[in-house]
């Protein structure tokens, strides 16, 4: 049985060429913010508040060598409490 891990990393390996650019895009709690910007360390990135300001959308893009880099990525943030990966 493959597992939805197993067909996203199957989808990025049909879809890019390594290494490539990848945007990864998020949601957080205001709160979080700075986790994230830590987690996320050496990108450079761009940040939108929510029209009440909750939440921040932040997104950047990262040269990834291979789909296991953005796989990675995803697991290290989401650590963070009340995140959204988009």
């Amino acid at each position: 049985m493959v597992t939805e891990l197993e067909e996203f990393k199957a989808l990025l390996d049909d879809q890019y060429t390594w290494p490539a650019p990848y945007l990864f895009k998020f949601i957080v709690p205001k709160e979080e913010l700075k986790t994230l910007e830590t987690l996320v360390e050496g990108n450079q990135i761009t940040e939108k508040p929510s029209k009440h300001g909750k939440y921040i959308a932040v997104s950047f893009t990262a040269v990834c060598n291979s789909s296991d880099i953005v796989l990675d990525m995803y697991k290290k943030v989401s650590t963070i409490p009340g995140i959204l990966s988009l």
